[in-house]
């Protein structure tokens, strides 16, 4: 009698423990559970560009309204993750300004209609976006102009005394009708490095990046510079694409000693050369190049592994005279094929605002979407193409031929894998 209660007993605690065991695994299993980001369930980048510079996608109007941009934000990234897309590359730098609160930089005159004025409430809009953007499962890049100051004489003019360029005249250059930093005074390098390197510390981006701007022309006014810091550089291109090198390398290294696993990329024009101004360049014709004309090397970016990707601006149609989308795509494969790096990739700009500005008549290739869908299927067939990004948010929202495309190409995501 003694013995069978002393087995009760023990298999009691037998039981007891087994249950506190997988209790505790279960717990262990739930702790451990990896939430995957909706670009990481969908195996792709499916990106969408948000501009904010003279207010082309947000906010719609300058305004100091917290609740107003809010609610912007939020209509935005409802839509968004509608139209399947997984990651937002919010423009929160557009002219050496803030969409964040920044020491370093003005807040954006886009955002309030004045530089230097904040939104009401203390609202940061960058981190209400992040916010928002993750309670989605959907990554935010942040987005930045690394030279420009002012796109006119009206914006220089409106510069707050807290911008930069007024505390460092002697870095400003203007050229036509704008106004930009000289990227060859080492203190412009690491004045746009450290405005990057404050988002990162600050705020849970997921990205920093650039987009195609780096000298506005052939015609920069550097000459001074040129004689003070070129002396190693008979040639001018190869001193100023050395200027922007540091400027890219200088990001890559600093970005990632600050975050291992923040992505920095670069969305440069198409065209690095054409084959007629170099041998080595693309079967193009067109005369904007980075190489040449930006002082850009973007294909010395991916040889070097001075980013974690490029998103080349392809914005043409397939069989253009000047620039063939197809030709483009097929040498950016090969610059990424001959550079083999497990660590750079390649997504793929596309000119979704073509479909409404040039898509109106049923003679353009544009029409009802079918270029943008042809390039997309392009993409996808493509190994080298790790994802697309899509210029820029307002046409996508607004047009039922680019939503119907992007709803073929992105299909919805089932419930089920969302919660694996």
């Amino acid at each position: 009698m003694k013995g069978s209660w002393i087995v009760k007993i023990a298999c009691s605690i037998l039981v007891i423990c087994m249950v506190c065991l997988l209790y505790i695994q279960a717990g262990k299993v739930v702790i451990e559970e990896k939430v995957l980001t909706k670009r990481e369930i969908d195996q792709e980048l499916r990106g969408v560009w948000v501009s904010t510079v003279v207010n082309l996608d947000y906010p719609i109007t300058p305004t100091t309204s917290s609740e107003w941009l809010k609610m912007q934000t939020d209509m935005i990234l409802e839509k968004v993750d509608e139209s399947g897309f997984n990651a937002v590359f919010l423009q929160v730098r557009p002219c050496s300004d803030a969409f964040y609160k920044s020491a370093i930089y003005p807040w954006s005159s886009y955002l309030t209609g004045q530089q230097g004025t904040a939104p009401d409430s203390g609202f940061d809009p960058l981190a209400y976006w992040i916010k928002k953007a993750h309670e989605r499962n959907i990554e935010l890049h942040a987005w930045l102009n690394p030279y420009r100051i002012a796109r006119n004489q009206t914006e220089w003019y409106g510069l707050a005394e807290s911008s930069p360029a007024r505390y460092h005249p002697d870095w400003v250059i203007q050229y036509g009708a704008g106004y930009y930093f000289d990227p060859a005074i080492p203190e412009v390098r690491q004045l746009v490095i450290d405005g990057a390197l404050e988002i990162v510390r600050n705020y849970d981006v997921d990205g920093i990046h650039l987009d195609d701007y780096f000298y506005p022309g052939s015609n920069f006014n550097d000459n001074n510079s040129y004689n003070k810091y070129g002396k190693d550089f008979p040639d001018i291109g190869d001193w100023r694409r050395e200027n922007v090198n540091m400027l890219v390398k200088g990001l890559d290294e600093q970005l990632h000693e600050a975050d291992p696993k923040i992505e920095f990329g670069i969305s440069p024009a198409a065209v690095w050369a054409s084959d007629y101004m170099n041998p080595e360049g693309s079967a193009t014709t067109s005369d904007y190049s980075s190489y040449y004309v930006l002082f850009a090397d973007t294909r010395g970016w991916v040889r070097e592994g001075w980013v974690d990707y490029l998103a080349p601006q392809l914005y043409w149609a397939s069989g253009e005279e000047w620039s063939d989308f197809t030709v483009l795509l097929d040498w950016w494969s090969d610059v990424f094929k001959e550079a083999n790096r497990d660590d750079v990739e390649l997504f793929i700009g596309l000119a979704d605002y073509k479909t409404v500005d040039e898509g109106s008549g049923a003679d353009s290739v544009w029409y009802g979407g079918r270029e943008l869908a042809d390039q997309m299927k392009a993409c996808k067939e493509n190994s080298q193409v790790g994802g697309t990004l899509h210029f820029r948010y307002r046409y996508t929202e607004s047009s039922p031929d680019i939503q119907r495309v992007l709803k073929e190409a992105y299909p919805v995501r089932e419930q089920e894998d969302e919660d694996e």
